[in-house]
């Protein structure tokens, strides 16, 4: 089986109603001066280049995520993942506030670190399509980029961005897992995601000397130790992002108070 795309003849009028097979051939010989004898296709679709971005994704009380606070086309296969991303985001937020312990400001975050994502996804994705072009120009930087992602630090950077696993939400300076997901390490106990299944907050601690007294209703407090982790301590959000890094008790205590909340009594 192939995958083909070509451009279409002209902008249609419903584009929910499939090229016919005669459409396609037309413009397969138009710009690749053959058909190649194609015949029985499984699937033929229409989509469009439009890239749309909602300038707030808060007002009041209403909320926007996945497709109703942005579009763009289907290179890369991002829009999924752009979409449950936001979701998650916002979901243990809105969480938070249905439960009574969201800090202030908290609801208000969720547009802050998803808005830039996605402006970045409509980016990139504007960048393939026109990447995509026969144009002698854009087959060029084609060629060029191609190049390009022979070095590693090039294709490990362009993968980052189209996965979404380059994602760091701005919590200030610090470590560099600040703001970033962690990924799914291993433990002495198992790996690290099958923990968070619960949809709450994790102190990572490899030292055994920290505490969550106060939060024990909204984070867990998981003793344990990691080769593939060098801090001595971690707290994850409960979409897996990193909001502290360090060792200090006291240190630790403002930053579960920034997300989630005021201690228990």
């Amino acid at each position: 089986m192939y995958r083909v795309i070509v451009p279409a003849e002209g902008v249609a009028e419903d584009r929910a109603t499939a090229p016919t097979l005669e459409e396609f051939q037309r413009q397969l010989r138009a710009f690749a001066g053959t058909d190649f004898g194609i015949h029985s296709p499984r699937w033929l679709s229409r989509f469009g280049d439009a890239t749309r971005q909602a300038e707030r994704y808060r007002v009041g009380r209403v909320f926007l995520a996945g497709d109703a606070a942005h579009i763009h086309p289907p290179t890369g296969g991002q829009g999924l993942n752009l979409g449950v991303q936001d979701a998650v985001n916002l979901g243990w937020k809105l969480a938070a506030a249905v439960n009574g312990w969201a800090p202030d400001g908290l609801l208000d975050t969720y547009h802050a670190e998803r808005h830039p994502v996605a402006a970045d996804v409509l980016d990139n994705t504007r960048a393939q399509m026109a990447l995509l072009s026969p144009e002698p120009g854009p087959r060029a930087v084609r060629k060029l980029l191609s190049e390009l992602m022979e070095f590693e630090e090039v294709n490990r950077y362009l993968i980052g961005k189209v996965t979404a696993i380059g994602v760091r939400y701005d919590f200030g300076e610090g470590h560099d897992l600040l703001g970033r997901r962690l990924r799914d390490i291993g433990l002495k106990r198992g790996r690290l995601y099958g923990l968070m299944h619960g949809g709450r907050g994790i102190l990572l601690d490899q030292t055994g000397g920290l505490s969550v007294g106060g939060w024990t209703d909204r984070v867990d407090h998981v003793v344990d130790t990691s080769e593939e982790l060098e801090p001595p301590a971690v707290l994850l959000r409960p979409d897996g992002h990193v909001a502290w890094v360090g060792q200090d008790q006291r240190d630790l205590v403002g930053h579960l108070r920034t997300w989630f909340g005021s201690a228990d009594d």
